[in-house]
């Protein structure tokens, strides 16, 4: 049975009531706008995955079943999923056999009769191959093998590779709830988002069971298997809130050095907990993964490092802010679309600063003023706020972000800056927001008219001046 969580429910009261009003009108225009059209459907909106994996080291074969709860936004003829380099084996709509039809990345389900508009239905899809990774403009993402041996795996989709494991609406703004049961031999463990509520021996092989309630965007779906060293926490929560679970896995060999290195998460969830408003979800953790990534990925409740990030010294620490920011900003608070991305990374980098300064190194308004001299050196053509599809990732995006949050600081004073930054999540947390809510959020909580300001930092190519110091 898939498990549904009450938000979930609530929208499929609130997506009922629609009919088919805009949403019909509308798909083709949206898919038109989107960064990456060939990703996702408006078709419907998912409510749940319960995705149930087997998968053999030693062979690389993933068979896998997924049910699929979701809610018709308009007469719907075919499902359309995402799903690439796996292969269908059979599909059923609502208990009925349904045909299926595989092309070019997508996967399309029809159904024995149209699905009306405010319908939930459950679509169960099995399904086989041998995952891997899947070619981006980024480069290979998604699926991936870790271990000098290639036998263990790891997931890190961002932004487009979660078709590679598991059939999906690829889009950043459809959240759903899941449920993993992961089934790997004896020897291998395996992680996945939320919390482990069951790991029970079949023969020769163990199946792990996750639950997370998010809602959660399928990018930041994620799954590792292979041996890992676990240690766990509490971390504090503010007054009156409830202690934050931590679990840190990662290579035996490298235990020690991981164990210091991303020691000081308790303290960061107790920092950020009291900027940026209560922990989000109901655990957090890191997994450090025996292969060299290019950067850590964000995944929800459970960000991924590589061995590479670990030094034994915390030389990486700014990335462990980074991606803890990220459940706040990012995971909890989703973006309508890939344009608005520097509502994530903007937002994460400026944490890492929030960071430095908290453990009494550097300031964030010294490492803002050296960030942005190291801006104005280089090209001025880009916008924050529409950087294009290819420049979603432009390290620019990342410190012209976090600039412009200094910029908002300096004009508005401590206080009301993070009054801002805690009412954005306390108002959005679970759901998705844009560069024009934020503003308006922004001028609505201050109190004051920050429009220009944050124009010219997000639309103009033209890199502007920060503030001189900070408002009284």
């Amino acid at each position: 049975m898939i498990r549904c969580s009450r938000r979930s429910l609530v929208r499929v009261a609130a997506l009922s009531a629609l009919g088919t009003i805009s949403v019909t009108q509308d798909e083709t225009a949206a898919r038109r706008d989107r960064y990456f059209p060939q990703h996702g459907s408006y078709g419907h909106d998912t409510l749940a995955y319960d995705l149930r994996i087997s998968y053999d080291s030693a062979s690389g074969r993933l068979d896998g079943t997924a049910l699929i709860q979701a809610v018709a936004l308009r007469p719907l003829e075919r499902i359309e999923l995402d799903l690439s380099k796996l292969s269908v084996q059979s599909a059923h709509v609502d208990g009925r056999a349904a045909r299926i039809r595989q092309r070019q990345g997508k996967l399309y389900v029809t159904p024995s009769q149209v699905l009306p508009p405010g319908a939930v239905f459950t679509a169960k899809v099995r399904y086989a191959g041998r995952p891997g990774p899947i070619r981006s403009p980024f480069g290979s993402i998604g699926w991936d093998h870790t271990g000098d041996s290639h036998d263990g795996t790891l997931v890190a989709s961002q932004p487009l590779g979660a078709p590679s494991w598991f059939p999906c609406n690829d889009r950043p703004d459809d959240k759903a709830a899941y449920t993993f049961r992961v089934t790997v031999p004896r020897d291998r463990q395996a992680l996945a988002n939320g919390t482990l509520t069951e790991c029970r021996s079949e023969g020769a092989t163990d199946v792990w069971t996750y639950h997370h309630p998010g809602p959660m965007a399928t990018y930041l779906a994620a799954l590792y298997t292979g041996r890992f060293q676990h240690d766990s926490a509490l971390a504090p929560g503010p007054p009156g809130a409830a202690a934050i679970p931590v679990h840190n896995a990662y290579p035996s060999r490298i235990a020690e050095a991981a164990r210091y290195d991303l020691g000081r998460q308790p303290d960061m969830l107790r920092h950020f907990s009291e900027l940026f408003g209560p922990y989000p979800f109901e655990a957090y953790g890191a997994v450090v993964v025996d292969a060299d990534l290019s950067a850590p990925v964000e995944n929800q409740t459970r960000s991924v490092f590589g061995r590479n990030h670990i030094d034994g010294r915390r030389g990486w620490e700014t990335l462990v802010a980074h991606e803890l920011a990220h459940q706040w900003f990012g995971n909890s608070v989703g973006i309508r679309e890939w344009r608005h991305i520097w509502l994530n990374e903007g937002f994460a980098t400026y944490a890492e600063w929030l960071w430095s300064e908290h453990i009494g190194e550097d300031g964030a308004d010294e490492i803002a003023r050296r960030e942005w001299q190291s801006l104005a050196r280089r090209g001025q053509n880009l916008r924050l706020a529409e950087p294009g599809p290819r420049r979603i990732f432009d390290d620019r995006l990342y410190t012209r972000g976090a600039c412009t949050l200094h910029a908002l600081r300096l004009t508005l004073g401590d206080e009301r800056f993070f009054a801002v930054l805690r009412g954005w999540h306390a108002a959005r947390r679970g759901r998705i927001g844009d560069t024009t809510a934020f503003i308006a959020h922004a001028e609505t909580t201050s109190q004051e008219s920050l429009r220009p300001l944050l124009h010219a930092w997000l639309y103009d190519k033209k890199l502007p001046d920060l503030p001189t110091r900070i408002a009284d």
